[in-house]
């Protein structure tokens, strides 16, 4: 590739420019994840409008040059944009288009001669006189109609100067809503993307391999379990499921689907499992489809944004009572358009949202996934909080600390078997047993056993040599299935159990042996609880489905008080609606399978780094990083957030009240109000969406590696 070095800092940055020719967008994104992944680029930002790369690397800067020379055309691949690039993406757009507006506006100002001026204000204005006659002909008396009045009575009173700074601020006001939005859908598309790595499909030979996401084709034979997300399009080839199809329709109840049922990329099954022929894969169209649900939805209003949208309009019924007023006491028009054009209204509206979506956005670069401003404010307030044990509170990766065989398997072989069982579920315990088989060399060449049906929150049924086999807790295995344990078996356990969690293996109602999880508390947990406690919340609430011996432990290594063990999926919704019920605001913090009906029941609730596709889906705020530190980033954000919007409100009534009293006074002429109330509703505005709003000092977060 031919190239030209445009910017070289000796250090750690180069910027070279190869033409506008050299790529196009699409491979400008293939070229960029090329870069990225040699030796020594650390970042890579391309520009297929001049042809400009980035690249920030370590090391030697000439082999970088090198990587460079030796790229051929032939070398390029179009690729699908990252998130981050999406994110920058997006941020330039409307930096671009808010800078258009403000030149536009002074350019017009400075060069545009008067008469071609006043056309353009009044062409501009149309559009919100409209939205103000539509307000009046249903009669609305709201905010469209009070920017309308401003028009219209600054337009005809020959007033172009306010009318255009009126007109300017509502459309810098659109652009701003404009990005709120789109910041939203990023937020969420990424969240509904996480972690979509492996399926498993079924090959022409009736084998279950497991491939990357990026190898799924058309005609693939995809198998999805339950709280297994679905990859892609298509239709249900064999068996039935229970289908979470909420990214698709907005409905939370699950749809009942089998064979010859068209299933979607991005819907979850609930329970069931089902072989899916693949007919298209096509990320676009999913994220199209959830963006037009969520455009159609009120999901990305916070509570607080819905109120200053009703405090602004209830205020604007003042507006013009002041203004009538104020023309019938004075008897002058002057007067009476400098309390009109000076409002509450426009900087309350416009400033709450910004100050909404710069905390969302602020989440999202510190790695944390918010599915809308309604979750943040309630995340603020809440005084409760309640948390499952396992891969929450204790580390992702628990270890199996033992096995004990009970009858004619040996240790090895019930591991073995267990984890041919387990490797098809994406479970942190699941996981732990199927890589201590690998560690000793456990390996079977071929499934064991028959179908197998993941019953939430109790375990694994399937068949093993025509005889039925269950693997998962005490009350699934020994009450739920019947299996008899006898006074022997029950003495080993317990000589075994301590401070374990444990799994029961059983072959036709026969108890093989347990295996022993150990799953220690992650590091900073501690220090995380006793800081979430000082910024406010009264209570902590430890939920699980261990054996009280496993809870008990946890508990007091925590110093948590309230804990309940041995707990069922539907016991855990029926918990958080209890604590409700006392008035309390609950988060939820969640990851497996089992916790999605208590996140659903919470007010608002937070999914773990590794949580299976169903709880991602159910819970409001996603962690992108495998740390409970960020429990306290969400909270320190979202508290500075409605101080944020709090303070703007007080600073909007000073400000505003000042400017009508000078206005009412004659101190100042209308077009000044106007400039002052516009400029000051901007400044607040673009003030409300700097980061120096959300500065957290990393005293305030103990990050233990």
């Amino acid at each position: 590739m031919k190239f030209k070095i445009v910017y070289d800092n000796n250090k750690d940055i180069i910027r070279v420019r190869a033409g506008r020719a050299a790529f196009t967008t699409s491979e400008g994104y293939g070229l960029s994840q090329l870069l990225s992944q040699k030796k020594g680029i650390k970042t890579v930002k391309v520009s297929s409008t001049n042809g400009s790369i980035h690249i920030k690397y370590s090391g030697n800067k000439n082999r970088v040059f090198k990587y460079l020379a030796n790229l051929k055309k032939s070398d390029l691949y179009e690729a699908e944009p990252t998130t981050e690039e999406l994110s920058r993406e997006t941020n330039n757009h409307y930096i671009n288009k808010i800078l258009k507006k403000i030149v536009g506006r002074y350019a017009a100002q400075l060069f545009l001669p008067t008469p071609l001026n006043i056309i353009k204000i009044v062409y501009e204005s149309i559009p919100y006189i409209v939205k103000g006659i539509d307000s009046l002909i249903h009669m609305r008396i709201d905010v469209d109609l009070l920017d309308a009045t401003s028009l219209a009575v600054t337009l005809s009173q020959g007033m172009f100067g306010p009318a255009g700074s009126i007109v300017f601020l509502l459309g810098l006001s659109e652009i701003l809503e404009e990005y709120t939005i789109e910041k939203t859908k990023h937020s969420l598309e990424n969240s509904l993307m996480l972690n979509i790595n492996k399926v498993w499909i079924e090959t022409e030979t009736n084998e279950e391999v497991q491939i990357p996401f990026t190898q799924l084709k058309e005609k693939d034979k995809v198998i999805v379990r339950t709280g297994t997300i679905i990859p892609a399009d298509g239709v249900i080839i064999k068996g039935n499921a229970e289908i979470n199809e909420a990214t698709m329709t907005g409905e939370s109840l699950p749809v009942s689907k089998n064979v010859g049922k068209a299933v979607f990329a991005g819907t979850i099954v609930e329970n069931g499992s089902i072989t899916v022929e693949v007919e298209a894969i096509n990320e676009s169209t999913r994220i199209n489809q959830i963006i037009d649900l969520i455009e159609s939805s009120d999901k990305l209003k916070a509570g607080i944004q819905s109120k200053a949208e009703k405090l602004a309009d209830s205020i604007v019924p003042w507006n013009f009572a002041i203004t009538l007023l104020t023309y019938i006491i004075t008897g002058s028009t002057i007067k009476a358009i400098a309390a009109l054009t000076v409002d509450y209204s426009c900087a309350i509206k416009l400033a709450t949202p910004i100050s909404i979506i710069s905390a969302m956005r602020e989440a999202s670069e510190r790695e944390v996934v918010v599915k809308g401003g309604r979750y943040l404010e309630a995340y603020a307030t809440a005084d409760t909080i309640i948390f499952d044990k396992t891969g929450t509170l204790t580390k992702s990766c628990p270890e199996v600390a033992k096995v004990v065989s009970l009858g004619a398997l040996s240790d090895e072989e019930l591991l073995r078997q267990a984890a041919c069982i387990e490797e098809h579920f994406p479970h942190s315990v699941a996981t732990a047993i199927v890589n201590k088989a690998k560690e000793l060399g456990l390996n079977h060449g071929e499934e064991l056993h028959s179908e197998v049906e993941y019953i939430v929150a109790h375990g694994i049924a399937t068949t093993l040599d025509g005889k039925r086999a269950v693997l998962g807790s005490q009350h699934f295995v020994l009450e739920d299935e019947n299996v008899k344990i006898t006074k022997e078996k029950e003495d080993i356990i317990s000589e075994n159990v301590d401070k374990y969690s444990v799994i029961y293996f059983a072959i036709d109602r026969v108890l093989e042996g347990i295996i022993c999880i150990y799953d220690p508390p992650r590091d900073e947990a501690k220090v995380v609880l006793n800081k979430l406690r000082s910024l406010g919340i009264k209570d902590i609430v430890m939920l699980t489905g261990d054996s009280e011996n496993a809870a008990a432990t946890t508990a007091k290594l925590l110093g948590i008080n309230h804990y309940r063990s041995q707990v069922l999926p539907e016991d855990k919704a029926s918990i958080v609606e209890e604590i409700k019920e006392k008035g309390k605001k609950v988060i939820m913090v969640g990851d497996g399978i089992n916790d999605s009906p208590a996140l659903s029941a919470a007010d608002v609730s937070v999914a773990m780094k590794d949580s299976s596709d169903l709880a991602r889906e159910v819970a409001d705020i996603t962690l992108l990083r495998p740390s409970l530190n960020d429990l306290i980033t969400i909270r320190l954000l979202s508290q500075q957030m409605l101080d944020l919007i709090h303070r703007n409100y007080k600073l909007i009534l000073l400000l505003n009240t000042t400017f009508m009293a000078l206005g009412l006074s004659g101190v100042i002429s209308p077009s000044a109000t106007s400039v002052l109330h516009n400029g000051s509703t901007m400044l607040i505005g673009l003030d409300s969406a700097t980061s120096k709003n959300y500065e957290i000092n990393e005293s305030e977060i103990i990050d233990i590696e």
